[in-house]
């Protein structure tokens, strides 16, 4: 029961500072999984699922009316039912995109409510009333916040243990899949990131950087830095040459 607590009030928090904060990115897979590692007394499986799932869902931010899987849930249930049940990354992997997406309908529901009080901001705005806007606002977030609470609560407190029961009674065969499987969910998370990015102009990087790793055996972090130089050369220098100058902190375009 206590951990069902700490845990949706995790999420329900961090949702609230992702909206009133301006977007700091503590939703990311990356801060949720080690902040509940930290609650549940396993900061290190917490910090090796978080960066493990950030691969996954690199690529799902919502973008306009565009929802995607819900990454806060997944990746706080997820990192609490495998050290809950002690299975570590692999669980997490199988089970963190599934709750994802389930969470990604409640979601859409509870944006649904939410767009019920849009006449009444509509009055509010006509009346120039600014307070009244901020408290419907944060009333509306805090829907959202107990939505997370409630669901992150009820996952934990009823299914602990019927998840415990049910990755107890898989065969070790079809657990080894899973693992596998969970081994290859970073790889189609980078290439559902890279489909819409792979043009003809700049698929060569992505070839450069597959070479500096295949054939160089360099690892993440030199691959990184060649590509901070890379990104800095066609961001600046190729930039000056095509007579984009700056000019007391704006850009100014000339013909050569």
């Amino acid at each position: 029961m206590y951990t069902a607590i700490i845990v949706g009030f995790i999420l329900a928090v961090l949702w609230f500072i992702e909206k009133v904060g301006g977007t700091p990115m503590v939703i990311r897979p990356i801060v949720v999984s080690p902040i509940v590692g930290l609650a549940l007394g396993d900061l290190k499986t917490g910090l090796l699922i978080g960066a493990t799932l950030e691969l996954v869902f690199m690529g799902a931010i919502q973008i306009g009316g565009a929802v995607p899987p819900d990454v806060l849930v997944g990746s706080g249930l997820g990192t609490a039912f495998a050290i809950m049940n002690g299975q570590g990354a692999d669980v997490a992997l199988a089970l963190a995109l599934p709750i994802a997406v389930v969470a990604q309908s409640l979601k859409v529901i509870v944006f649904i409510m939410r767009s019920w009080f849009m006449d009444f901001a509509l009055k509010l705005a006509g009346d120039a009333n600014i307070k009244g806007l901020h408290i419907l606002n944060i009333a509306g977030l805090l829907l959202q916040c107990i939505m997370y609470f409630v669901v992150t609560f009820i996952a934990i407190a009823v299914g602990a243990d019927a998840v415990e029961s049910i990755i107890a009674s898989i065969p070790e065969g079809i657990m080894g899949g899973l693992k596998i499987a969970g081994g290859l969910l970073p790889a189609v998370g980078f290439a559902l990131l890279l489909q819409p990015m792979l043009t003809s102009k700049n698929i060569i990087y992505f070839i450069i950087g597959f070479a500096f790793v295949a054939y160089l055996n360099l690892p993440v972090l030199a691959v990184t830095i060649f590509a901070i130089g890379i990104a800095y050369v066609v961001c600046f220098d190729r930039a000056e040459s095509k007579g984009v100058v700056k000019k007391d902190g704006m850009e100014e375009l000339f013909d050569e």
